[in-house]
C-alpha cells in the first residue's frame, strides 16, 4: 500500500502537471513550492520611494545643557534626499497595492518594479502610520497581475506559509515557514502596533510590504516587522492581517485619504490571574472596563465599568489592539456582537460602529503675531480630537494642535492642554487666543501633559 501511494504522489507531481497548477496535496508540497512561486510571484513588486526632508545644521552647543535651548533650531534647513527599499503586493488588475507605511510614507516619488521589470510610477491613495499600512495606485496599470485575498480568521497556526519579498535590495526572494502565531499584539518593533499574524519564514530588510501567502496563493498577511535579537532574519516575523488591508482598500477606493477606524470612547487592560479571581472569572480572558466616555457608543449598548469584554462578533479578544483591529475589520456604519461578562454572567449586546464624534466644534484658532505666543494653534477638545491626539477621555477644555514655531521654544507641544492661562481657567479657543494676547508683562500657563500637569513661568 505504501508503495501505491508513494507511485501516486509522483504521478501527481509530474512536471507537465506541476506547471499548469499549485500544489494540491502533501505529496506536490514536498517536491517544491515552484508551481505556487510562479503564479503569486509576479504580484508582488519592489519599490523604490524618494522623499526630501529639511535638516538643519547642528548647533555647537547641542551637548551644552544651559546653551542648547537658545539654540534651537540653529542654522539655515537644508533639504536633504532619503531612499527607502521596500516590497508590494498588487491586489486589483488595474493596479491597486498595498505596501507598508514605513517604506512610502512621506515619499515624492514612488517607483514600482514588477517582476517581469516592467516599470511604472505610484501615488499614494491613503496612508496610516499606526497600522502601518499604505495603499497606492500605480498609474497606467491594466491587466496587472495580483493576488486575491483570503479570511485571515481562518488562518490556522501550523499553515505553511511563503514570504514574498525584495530583501536588502538582491531582487524578488521566497522563503518558507509555518504560522507560528495568531493574534500576536503589541509584540513587533517600530511605529505600527496592532494585531499580528507571526510566522517563522525568515523576513528581512526589504521584506518590508511583501507578501504571506498560503499554499493556494492566497494573500494572507502583509510582512511587516521581525522580532530579533541578532538583527538578522533569525527571529519571529510579524504580518499585517490580510482581512485588515481589504478594509484599507475600501476606504482608499472611496476617496479616503486616511483610515477611520470605529471609536470605542472607552479604556481597559487585560485580565490577568488577580483580576479573573477578584472578579469570579474561571480563567483569565478579555479586557475589564475601567473608563467610558459619555458618548461611547459601548456605554449606549449598556457596557459599564467593571464589565469585562471578552469576545466580538464570536472571537476572542483579550488586549484593547485585539479589540480595535475587530472593530476595524467589521467596519464604520457596522453593528457587532459584543459578548460581557457582568458579576459571573454572560451576556451578549449589540455596539454600533461610529467615527470618534467631531462635537461640539473644535473652533480651531491660531494666535497672532502679537500673542504672547504668537501661531499657536488650539482646538476645542470634542471625542475626535481625543482620538486624533490620544488624550485621556476625561480632557477637556483647550489643546495645542499645532504649537508653530515659537511653541516649542516656550516648552509646548502638540497634545498640552491648556488648563489656565495667568490664573485663569480656559475653558475654550476663543477665551485661550483673548488671554494670550492680553498677556503683557508676565505669563503663566498651567498645562496638563499626559496625566502631568505643570506650570510654566514667563517674563515678556
Amino acid at each position: 500500500m505504501r508503495l501505491i501511494l508513494a507511485l501516486i504522489a509522483v504521478v501527481i507531481a509530474t512536471p507537465l502537471a506541476a506547471e499548469t497548477r499549485v500544489p494540491q496535496s502533501q505529496g506536490e508540497i514536498a517536491l517544491g513550492f515552484a508551481p505556487l512561486v510562479k503564479e503569486a510571484a509576479p504580484a508582488v513588486v519592489n519599490i523604490y520611494a524618494r522623499r526630501i526632508v529639511e535638516q538643519r545644521q547642528s548647533s555647537p552647543f547641542a551637548d551644552d545643557p544651559f546653551f542648547r535651548d537658545f539654540f534651537e533650531g540653529f542654522g539655515a534647513p537644508r533639504p536633504q534626499v532619503q531612499n527607502s527599499l521596500g516590497s508590494g503586493v498588487i491586489l486589483t488588475g488595474d493596479g491597486i497595492m498595498v505596501s507598508n507605511y514605513h517604506v512610502v510614507g512621506g515619499a515624492q516619488d514612488i517607483r514600482v518594479v514588477l517582476n517581469d521589470r516592467r516599470e511604472f510610477e505610484a501615488e499614494i491613495l491613503l496612508a496610516d502610520q499606526e497600522a502601518d499600512l499604505a495603499i497606492l495606485r500605480i498609474h497606467n496599470g491594466a491587466g496587472l497581475p495580483h493576488l486575491d485575498i483570503r479570511d485571515s480568521d481562518t488562518v490556522e497556526v501550523g499553515e505553511l506559509v511563503l514570504a514574498i519579498g525584495n530583501p536588502f535590495g538582491v531582487g524578488q526572494t521566497v522563503t518558507s515557514g509555518i504560522v507560528s502565531g495568531l493574534a500576536r499584539s503589541g509584540t513587533a518593533t517600530g511605529s505600527s502596533r496592532g494585531y499580528y499574524i507571526q510566522t517563522d519564514a525568515p523576513i528581512n530588510p526589504g521584506n518590508s510590504g511583501g507578501a504571506l501567502i498560503d499554499v493556494n496563493g492566497r494573500l494572507i498577511g502583509i510582512n511587516t516587522r521581525i522580532l530579533t535579537r541578532s538583527g538578522g532574519s533569525n527571529g519571529i516575523g510579524f504580518a499585517i492581517p490580510a482581512t485588515l488591508v481589504a478594509r484599507f482598500v475600501e476606504q482608499a477606493e472611496a476617496g479616503n485619504e486616511a483610515f477611520l477606524r470605529p471609536w470605542a470612547g472607552m479604556n481597559g487592560q487585560p485580565v490577568d490571574s488577580d483580576i479573573a479571581e477578584s472578579l469570579g472569572l474561571g480563567t483569565p480572558r478579555g479586557i475589564v472596563i475601567s473608563e467610558l466616555h459619555p458618548v461611547s457608543p459601548f456605554l449606549d449598548a449598556g457596557i459599564r465599568p467593571g464589565d469585562v469584554i471578552v469576545a466580538v462578533d464570536g472571537q476572542p479578544v483579550n488586549t484593547p489592539d485585539e479589540m480595535v483591529y475587530r472593530m476595524s475589520v467589521a467596519g464604520l456604519g457596522n453593528r457587532v456582537s459584543v459578548a460581557r461578562v457582568r458579576d459571573g454572567t454572560e451576556a451578549q449586546v449589540e455596539v454600533a460602529l461610529i467615527a470618534a464624534p467631531d462635537t461640539p466644534p473644535r473652533d480651531v484658532r491660531t494666535t497672532s503675531r502679537n500673542a504672547a505666543i504668537p501661531g499657536l494653534e488650539l482646538s476645542n477638545i470634542n471625542p475626535a480630537v481625543l482620538a486624533e491626539l490620544g488624550l485621556p477621555l476625561s480632557a477637556e477644555g483647550v489643546v495645542v494642535s499645532d504649537p508653530g514655531p515659537s511653541g516649542p521654544r516656550a516648552g509646548l507641544a502638540r497634545g498640552d492642554i491648556l488648563r489656565a492661562i495667568n490664573d485663569v481657567a480656559v475653558t475654550d479657543t476663543q477665551s485661550a487666543v483673548r488671554l494670550l494676547e492680553e498677556a503683557s508683562r508676565w505669563l503663566a500657563l498651567e498645562v496638563q501633559r499626559g496625566t502631568q500637569r505643570r506650570v510654566m513661568r514667563f517674563r515678556l
